[in-house]
């Protein structure tokens, strides 16, 4: 199986973009528009007022060294600025593109606070590193000498895949196990390929091939491949499944042909993009073309979730969210993003249940935010005789995940998790208290952001090193 996906990785990275499907291959617009792009990206760093206080870094869960990789590219110097912005970033190209950047670096700008507007960080660091992989700057792992222990780490997402970059880069044997058929994780079947460009993460994962890494993909742990002979295999194992599990309502209608879930929309839209046969995307089942769609939920999936079914030519789209525009948890960026394409939000709405099986509406409720609680959040509540129904062909339940009880599935009665399901490990060093067990990413947190599992994974990576040599040191004694 190694072996297979180690060819099917190299084979992509050498004949890239050829044999790609038409629809991952890149357009011109980087030659057309590059001489645009080096001025842009001087032109915004050199905005950048190398304050005293970076509130950008200190902002970004990685605490990259923003004001000098700025400083540097508006000098020029861009070698120099990609170094020292992957020295705290594994994949800065993929934040660059998909991290709230609103709520992170560009939302604590001291530029930004004092009105001027935000330095455009996120796209900065997507060019800079965009650049470095068209200069060949960007090196595949490469250890000065190879260490004899070895890592097994269940999960091919962003968490796990940063893991792999540092343990291997260090010496370290490495074996990705994942249930999926390409790894990535959400990068590659969660997120859409309009905000991350699929040949972005094949490529990352075609390096890591070429570093040394050993891929095993179709493996259900649990399944194909118990969690205890992969612990038995390994000196260490780290956890980095993510959470997968969509969070349900109980409602009239639900599980009807047409309420579907936001992960199999989102996979069944990625897959297409990959050039795969999907079949219900065929029978329609998970295609919004020419249909009413109705989105339920208010986070960053639910936007993708909106902004793909536009592009897959819906009707029409809207998005039902139970607070108002204030209280959204995803980000504001994509809502307005959302409006500029189409979708129109119905907010204080929540769904009572479905009409039809297929669905031909949402029954909704409308509601209104109460007063607020300690911590100063309004809750919803129900406005009694405002309910009315919303005309839809295709549901999309985007009301988040949560973990799959690892416990009952690998058959690990002692895999520590709490009342919420997530893996008991430190936050710092991702350790459990199972020997040798480690976990990050959003097993650990619950639903995050891509950039904190690829932090947790690097925190969890250097932590095992730590663990490894010291093993090593009591050994010669």
């Amino acid at each position: 199986m190694a072996k297979q996906v180690m060819l099917k990785f190299t084979d992509v990275a050498r004949d890239m973009p050829e044999k790609r499907p038409p629809d991952l291959r890149r357009t011109d617009f980087d030659e057309i528009y590059a001489e645009y792009a080096d001025r842009k990206a001087a032109e915004q760093s050199s905005r950048c007022s190398q304050c005293g206080v970076p509130y950008c870094q200190t902002h970004c869960p990685l605490h990259n060294n923003i004001p000098d990789w700025l400083r540097l590219t508006a000098e020029g110097r861009l070698q120099e600025a990609y170094e020292i912005s992957q020295a705290t970033n594994t994949f800065p190209e993929i934040c660059g593109r998909i991290c709230p950047q609103d709520r992170l670096c560009e939302g604590n700008c001291v530029i930004e606070q004092s009105g001027h507007g935000t330095v455009t960080i996120g796209s900065i660091e997507k060019y800079i590193t965009d650049t470095a992989w068209e200069q060949g700057w960007v090196k595949p792992p490469a250890p000065r000498e190879e260490r004899h222990e070895s890592v097994g780490i269940i999960g091919a997402g962003p968490g796990g895949l940063a893991a792999a970059d540092m343990l291997r880069r260090a010496g370290v044997q490495v074996t990705i196990y994942d249930r999926y058929d390409r790894a990535g994780g959400l990068l590659t079947y969660g997120i859409p390929g309009f905000k991350l460009e699929k040949d972005v993460v094949e490529r990352r994962n075609a390096q890591l091939v070429e570093g040394g890494v050993t891929f095993e993909l179709n493996c259900d742990v649990g399944v194909d491949l118990s969690f205890g002979a992969i612990r038995g295999k390994h000196d260490a194992v780290i956890i980095a499944t993510g959470v997968y599990k969509t969070r349900e309502i109980e409602a009239p209608g639900v599980g009807g042909f047409g309420v579907e879930r936001a992960i199999d929309f989102l996979t069944a839209s990625n897959r297409k993009s990959f050039g795969d046969t999907v079949e219900e995307f065929e029978n329609g089942r998970l295609n919004a073309a020419g249909k009413k769609v109705v989105v339920i939920g208010g986070g960053d999936t639910a936007m993708d979730c909106v902004r793909t079914s536009i592009r897959q030519g819906a009707e029409s789209v809207k998005c039902l969210y139970r607070r108002d525009r204030a209280n959204m948890p995803g980000s504001q960026r994509e809502v307005q993003n959302a409006e500029e394409e189409g979708v129109i939000f119905e907010w204080l709405s929540a769904p009572k249940g479905f009409v039809g099986d297929p669905v031909t509406g949402v029954m909704v409720q409308k509601m209104r935010l109460g007063a607020p609680d300690v911590t100063g959040r309004q809750a919803p509540e129900v406005i009694e005789g405002a309910d009315y129904v919303e005309d839809a062909d295709l549901v999309i339940m985007a009301l988040g995940f949560e973990p799959e009880d690892l416990p009952t599935l690998w058959n690990e009665p002692e895999l520590p998790v709490n009342r919420w399901g997530t893996i008991k490990a430190d936050y710092v060093t991702g350790a459990t208290v199972l020997d040798g067990v480690y976990a990050v990413g959003d097993i650990v947190r619950g639903a995050s952001l891509v950039v904190w599992a690829i932090k947790d994974g690097r925190d969890c990576a250097e932590a095992i090193l730590n663990d490894f040599n010291g093993a090593q040191r009591i050994a010669a004694e």
